[in-house]
């Protein structure tokens, strides 16, 4: 076992450290920052979850975890981070061993499978964890803290999406929104705290698209038409070497502007994207993947806003966090659907919330009480098999 529990006050933590990491374990990604004492970023890494191997989702991978590779899986992600930090310590010109202080934050099943944990009790009805971390443990030979986690569907990346967010500080409606493989929904309303969760799949982080990849260097990030043509913007301007979740969405956008696509999402043409470099090409199969996670994301803020009573107006802003490689256009969320036209001009993104979350609390020890707070006082709502969020999810996968 590579974690090993810590009895330990949040409030004795001392506040001083010599560096610092933070740790995103998404469910396609991984990213680390790497802090020093005064709280400048020395170093950043990141890389696809390996658990990938395994399994897309978190349902195959709890299910593998149950059927005997719980170790390979808590392996592979642990051997990943121990990666990172050694790239991060690299480009800062430190060791690994300088770093005393890490916040690692991830949904809940990612927590379990890290830390080895059966998850049995997230894998069947009722779905009641019998952990939900907020705590420290030992991780690499680090005094590190797990964020808390919400429920078995959500977990401490929405928490610490909040936590940068703000959203409680406010007195107002606000609705959040954390986009990744399992899409988190959060509604702030007269003082009191509301989330779900839906499989939205890997697709808006370029999982399982055909020439789709992460932030990188060459990622179009970027896609508009202009007479006729779809054409891009990459990433630090290089050569194209593929199409992250923002211009993912901007090209679903511009290729319905264009008629390449028709409302029901059948291509009527082939789906090229004028690149630097080389042309990016996406299938029918991709445009059938991306349906799918805008549907299962509009169907979730439908449902949530539905259940509690709320009208789109009612909204004053809409939070979005993801690690989509810049900002999403508003615009052409609305043009797809993924969001509702009334939201269109309240938008504010906040990037990668569960990364700057975990970042606040390497810093901030007040953070730890209230982020476990924040996770007590939520409500969740289940919309899995729900026949208004099956309803719901049909009538969103086409773009009418």
């Amino acid at each position: 076992m590579s974690v090993s529990q810590i009895i330990t006050d949040d409030n004795k933590i001392s506040a001083f450290f010599k560096y610092g990491a933070a740790v995103d374990v998404g469910t396609t990604t991984v990213v680390l920052k790497l802090y020093s004492a005064d709280g400048v970023c020395v170093g950043v890494s990141s890389a696809l979850n390996p658990q990938r191997e395994f399994s897309a989702d978190v349902i195959g991978r709890i299910s593998k975890a149950l059927f005997g590779e719980g170790e390979s899986l808590q392996n592979s992600v642990t051997d990943c981070i121990t990666r990172l930090l050694t790239e991060a310590c690299g480009s800062a010109g430190i060791h690994n061993t300088d770093v005393d202080r890490m916040v690692i934050t991830g949904n809940t099943a990612m927590l379990y499978l890290l830390t080895g944990r059966d998850p049995v009790s997230i894998s069947r009805f009722p779905f009641k964890p019998d952990c939900l971390f907020g705590e420290w443990v030992e991780f690499l030979g680090i005094k590190t803290y797990l964020a808390p986690c919400i429920s078995a569907f959500v977990g401490g990346d929405t928490v610490c999406a909040l936590l940068s967010s703000g959203i409680l500080c406010k007195k107002e409606t606000a609705l959040l929104c954390d986009i990744g493989t399992n899409g988190e929904i959060a509604l702030y309303k007269n003082g009191a705290l509301y989330v779900t969760s839906v499989a939205a799949g890997p697709a808006f982080e370029g999982g399982g698209i055909s020439c789709g990849c992460s932030a990188a260097s060459g990622a179009v990030y970027r896609v508009w038409a202009e007479d006729g043509e779809i054409y891009s913007h990459t990433i630090e301007n290089a050569n194209a070497i593929g199409i992250c979740g923002s211009g993912l969405i901007d090209a679903l956008s511009a290729f319905l502007e264009e008629g390449c696509i028709d409302t029901e999402g059948t291509a009527m043409r082939p789906l090229v994207i004028r690149a630097k470099g080389k042309s990016i090409s996406l299938t029918q199969k991709d445009i059938r993947a991306l349906q799918l996670a805008k549907s299962a994301v509009a169907a979730g803020i439908e449902c949530m806003l539905s259940r509690t009573g709320t009208e789109v107006g009612d909204i004053k802003t809409l939070y979005i966090s993801g690690a989509f490689g810049t900002k999403i256009d508003p615009q052409s969320a609305v043009n797809i659907g993924l969001f509702p036209s009334g939201l269109k001009d309240k938008t504010h993104f906040i990037g990668n919330g569960a990364l700057d979350g975990a970042s606040k609390m390497l810093f901030d020890n007040s953070s730890f009480a209230f982020s476990k707070e924040l996770s007590a006082k939520a409500k969740t709502l289940f919309l899995g098999g729900s026949k208004d969020f099956n309803q719901s999810f049909i009538k969103n996968i086409s773009f009418k």
